[in-house]
């Protein structure tokens, strides 16, 4: 027996987004991503190694960053969500993306500027307090626009391979932001000469959210995992070329482009896995293929230009694996895309503050306090990218599990339901 008739009054399925619509929703994140190429990959190796400020001192800023960012992140989601119906023109979403965007243009060019009025007489502690408004100010408007951005997906589109490819396309753009920072930077320093840089001295829901949405929340460690070992590999991966591999300072803009180049070629293979093989399936061989770098990380010990390789599998594991997380966080928010900004900024809440307390948690452990770099960062760069990659990696592998053992099944609140 056939299927019967369209039910009188059912909405008609919704046209596809055009190519054009597409393209013009993927360049929506491009100056963010711009931002947090160059804060995840130079931010720690500017302030520590160019401005000579101390390890901690580094990783506080840093820390400072991704705890303003975890703390905007669900505010503005509230708060985009709640003006649902202001800005009947221009639309919430696109006001706090505009908003966000002219934040992150009036701040970010102070952080990787000299601070105004500083000389070799100022205090540590002053040149760190000059910085911080900077940082506040740029990750309130990244989270502005990273929020507003995201919670356009389950708007926009409504099919799941849509919203996989969405945000390939958006992952793709990200590649190609990247791309124009480290080429740029390899350029510059090309230019320079490539001269070698030693170191010094060797369930259900409704449509409100409330308590029973906690199990969901599962995907959110998912998320937070996978942002930790894409952040934390791209922030350590400068240290580890330079302090660990002894390679020349053009290596620091050649291998993070050659990992963007692999992460953009396998953003269009997203799509096909993803109907092939499934979500969980997809996150998993990415997982395997960033296990693999790590392991190889950590029993070889010289890379040479084997570097290019490992690069290449580091840079398709991470686009795998984040390509997929954001895909499963439009799943989980589904139909009910009026709490779809609070979703996100809540689930990227932990994101931010768990690479700050991480990032200043390794920089306290840092063997060379009173130096750059001594004998004993030789290994100490080695073992933490090993840790990033491949102890994140395994954290995120059992989150995985756990939502194959439990997996999370959304039904339809009626409000003729019984609570």
């Amino acid at each position: 027996m056939g299927p019967g008739p369209p039910a009188a009054g059912a909405a008609p399925s919704p046209r596809p987004l055009s190519l054009v619509a597409r393209l013009s929703y993927a360049v929506g994140h491009f100056l963010n991503d711009l931002c947090a190429s160059m804060w995840f990959t130079y931010l720690l190796l500017y302030l520590h190694s160019v401005r000579a400020y101390s390890s901690r001192g580094a990783g506080l800023l840093l820390l400072l960053g991704q705890v303003a960012d975890g703390l905007c992140t669900p505010l503005v989601g509230y708060e985009a969500d709640r003006a649902a119906g202001c800005c009947p023109r221009y639309g919430p979403r696109k006001a706090w993306h505009l908003v966000g965007t002219v934040c992150v243009l009036l701040s970010f060019p102070f952080i990787f500027s000299p601070c105004l009025g500083c000389g070799v007489a100022t205090p540590e502690w002053a040149a760190l307090l000059y910085y911080g408004p900077f940082i506040v100010i740029f990750q309130f408007g990244w989270a502005s626009t990273q929020i507003s951005h995201l919670s356009l997906i389950p708007e926009l589109v409504t099919n799941d391979h849509e919203k996989v490819e969405l945000t390939a396309l958006r992952y793709a753009f990200t590649v190609v932001a990247n791309i124009t920072v480290y080429g740029a930077a390899w350029l510059l320093l090309h230019l320079q000469g490539s001269s070698r840089v030693e170191p010094a001295q060797d369930i259900d829901i409704s449509d409100q959210l409330g308590g029973q949405d906690v199990p969901m929340f599962r995907v959110g460690m998912l998320y937070m995992t996978t942002r930790l070992i894409v952040n934390l590999s791209q922030t350590y991966m400068a240290m580890y070329l330079t302090y660990s591999l002894h390679l020349p300072k053009k290596f620091i803009a050649t291998i993070p482009l050659v990992m963007y180049l692999s992460g953009f070629f396998s953003s269009f293979l997203m799509k096909p896995i993803n109907k092939r093989i499934g979500r969980n399936m997809t996150y998993f061989s990415g997982l395997l293929v960033i296990l693999a770098f790590a392991a190889w990380v950590a029993l070889a010990e010289g890379l040479g230009v084997a570097v290019y390789a490992a690069a290449v599998l580091l840079g398709a594991g991470c686009a795998t694996i984040l390509v997929t997380s954001l895909a499963m966080t439009a799943d989980l928010i589904g139909p009910h895309t009026n709490s779809g900004a609070f979703v996100y900024g809540s689930m990227s809440f932990s994101d931010k503050v768990a690479n700050g307390l991480a990032v200043m948690a390794i920089q306290s452990l840092h063997p060379c306090p009173s130096e750059l770099c001594c004998r004993a960062c030789v290994s100490f760069y080695h073992w933490a990218m090993v840790a990033v990659t491949g102890g994140v990696g395994v954290a995120a592998a059992l989150c995985l599990c756990s939502l194959l053992l439990w997996p999370i099944r959304l039904r339809r609140w009626h409000p003729d339901a019984r609570p």
